[in-house]
């Protein structure tokens, strides 16, 4: 029982279960540990949503990085040189 407090009050052992998850699979107390501890912890809830959310998205992005057929457009190119050369011609 005192293993079982140990989870319910520890936001810490809490996030990380919730971050090793999405790496590999908890065992079963591991898993039974972070449920009781989401059952009484929205912080926590909110917590593993948005890490859920940010490591979808890094996905995504690494994958999107793979693609090498990407360029940036040559108007778009100018357009952004120019503003940068306007905003360091501003503080001569």
């Amino acid at each position: 029982m005192n293993s079982l407090k140990g989870i319910i009050y520890n936001c810490r052992q809490a996030t990380f279960l919730i971050e090793k998850k999405q790496v590999r699979k908890l065992t079963f107390r591991e898993s039974v540990e972070l449920r009781i501890h989401l059952t009484g912890c929205s912080v926590c809830r909110v917590f593993q949503k948005q890490s859920v959310m940010i490591n979808r998205m890094v996905k995504n992005l690494i994958h999107d990085s793979q693609k090498k057929d990407r360029k940036l457009d040559d108007a778009f190119k100018r357009d952004l040189q120019d503003k940068i050369e306007g905003e360091l011609n501003k503080n001569r």
